[in-house]
């Protein structure tokens, strides 16, 4: 559920933060005081397109923050998170933040963790489903209407197999394909892949050699100097008469000499013995390496060679050695495929029949499947209609034959609807009203709140054209829908209102000349005030009306 949204800077909201509640919250006002802003705020967050223009007048920048409890949410969120590179949900609680400046800057965070607007997108189709006055339009889809019917029938497993048998079927589609060309190709394919496994082979590459080879190939092509160093080194340390060796000698005579006057001295003597065996040990390791040294013009040439051949096919196969490597693996595999063609589409044919059986056996078990559903669903809908005030209406689903499988199965189906008695059902997408398209998306939504895993429902404004009785049932289908659910719901309605778990009221005023939305939960007694307002007034038949409807 949502517990905490928080608006900043957002149109004439300043700093606003609200607590919210579990169950139906209602929010009302006066037309203009800014009801609509909640809504704003909701999508933002839920990563809808930012406009700039909502950022308050006089500000730079406008952000909304909201905070849901997620301990009952069944989508996958701790694994999404983790891929995503999110700091995980503390105490169940999930944070997400979004911010835009007047500079076109946008930003979001899940957690405290910077996102992509896209990452926020999907994270918000988890968490809210969003009813504007249009959005019953979506109900007019096939797509959806069949998703609605999946769901009422509890069907979404075998949808999800059968759309993954027509998936797996489309990937070997594209193997034959790929396996299907003229001669002329084929020749040519055979060709170049013979020609780049061969070259890729031959040279026998190890995916760790090439920094051992330009190192190598470094101190090849520097020999000559390498080796007149050393022996000038060595020369200077013992083969001269100066050498370092020899004033080394003489130096160890005379603190020989100092010793026998000042046997204090016998540190010093100490100290040069150490000196000299470094010097020697100096000398043993030059001539080592002054032996090591290799002028060959043979093997610089040989090493030149190899490094030339490395590069010349990390240029055509890859950025690094492993990926040169990993690219004449793949090409095998090709070659071996298009030269055992005949074998391999035997293979795929055999294989496509298969599936298209399976897919054949799972689409007709998930049709009987929903067409033992549809009763079921039609007769749930038209109860939930008759208390919307359609007394005598006809709600019912046909289904027919898909003209090209695709991965929702073999059917299509279409919601069909009859509001008055004596008339036939016609498809839903023929009826002009929108006040009926609300009720009959009301109707559908109390059926499927057992069903539907999204944890907050926001209606804003469904109920319009609505009234009397009806407008009482509408208020019972909310509630009947947040025993499941969190409730949002924009109304006008006193009678939707009085039915909510918590009331809010949105109104304006001006603060040091500026105005600003603010919004406040009722107590009770505020509550019957402005359940008052809505049916007309302060008067006291009003009031006691509005008493009425609480109780």
């Amino acid at each position: 559920m949502l517990t905490t949204l928080r608006i900043k800077n957002l149109a004439l909201v300043s700093d606003l933060t609200l607590e919210l509640q579990p169950g139906c919250n209602v929010i009302t006002g006066e037309t203009g005081a800014g009801k609509s802003i909640i809504i704003g705020a909701l999508n933002l967050v839920l990563g809808e397109r930012a406009d700039r223009t909502l950022i308050r007048s006089g500000e730079e920048s406008c952000s909304v923050e909201a905070a849901f409890d997620v301990r009952k949410l069944r989508a996958p969120i701790k694994i999404f998170l983790e891929e995503n590179g999110v700091e995980p949900c503390e105490d169940h609680q999930l944070v997400l933040k979004r911010t835009f400046t007047s500079a076109g800057t946008n930003r979001q965070f899940i957690n405290g963790s910077p996102t992509t607007l896209a990452t926020l997108g999907t994270m918000g189709e988890w968490l809210v489903d969003m009813h504007g006055p249009h959005d019953h339009q979506s109900l007019l889809h096939a797509g959806k209407q069949l998703a609605i019917l999946d769901a009422f029938g509890g069907l979404e497993n075998e949808r999800n197999a059968f759309g993954e048998l027509v998936r797996r079927r489309a990937r070997l589609a594209e193997e034959k394909s790929a396996l299907i060309v003229d001669e002329k190709t084929y020749a040519q394919q055979l060709d170049l892949l013979r020609f780049q496994v061969q070259e890729i082979t031959a040279a026998r590459l190890r995916a760790d050699e090439e920094q051992s080879v330009e190192e190598e190939y470094h101190r090849a092509s520097n020999a000559a100097k390498l080796l007149q160093l050393s022996r000038t080194a060595l020369d200077a340390l013992s083969e001269n008469e100066n050498s370092l060796l020899s004033q080394a000698g003489a130096i160890g005579r005379v603190l020989t000499e100092l010793q026998r006057v000042d046997g204090s001295a016998t540190k010093l003597v100490e100290l040069h013995a150490q000196a000299g065996e470094t010097l020697r040990d100096l000398q043993m390791e030059l001539s080592r390496y002054a032996d090591k040294v290799d002028v060959n013009p043979e093997r610089l040439a040989e090493l030149e060679e190899r490094l030339n051949l490395i590069h010349s096919l990390k240029r055509k196969y890859g950025a690094t050695l492993a990926e040169v490597l990993a690219f004449g693996e793949e090409a095998k595999a090709k070659l071996q495929s298009l030269e055992s063609r005949d074998a391999e589409l035997a293979r795929l044919n055999a294989a496509l029949d298969k599936l298209d059986a399976d897919i054949s056996a799972a689409g007709k078990k998930l049709s009987a499947a929903r067409k033992k559903v549809i009763p079921q669903l039609a007769k749930s809908v038209s109860k939930q209609l008759e208390d919307l005030g359609f007394k005598q209406s006809k709600f019912d689903v046909t289904v027919s034959a898909v003209h090209e499988v695709g991965a929702t199965g073999l059917d299509e189906i279409e919601f069909q609807f009859a509001p008055n008695p004596g008339e036939p059902a016609k498809a839903l997408r023929a009826i002009a009203s929108s006040g009926e398209m609300a009720r009959v998306m009301l109707a559908l939504k109390t059926v499927l709140a057992a069903a539907d895993e999204i944890p907050v429902l926001v209606f804003d404004e469904v109920d319009a054209n609505v009234g009397g009785e009806t407008a009482n049932a509408v208020g019972e289908k909310m509630k009947q829908i947040a025993a499941k659910r969190q409730v949002f719901c924009i109304t006008h309605l006193p009678q939707v209102a009085a039915a909510a778990d918590a009331h809010y009221l949105v109104s304006k005023q001006v603060k040091n000349g500026r105005t600003i939305s603010d919004i406040t939960l009722l107590d009770k007694k505020s509550r019957v005030s402005e359940l008052a307002r809505m049916l007309g007034g302060q008067s006291d038949a009003a009031r006691k009306h509005a008493e009425a409807l609480l109780k």
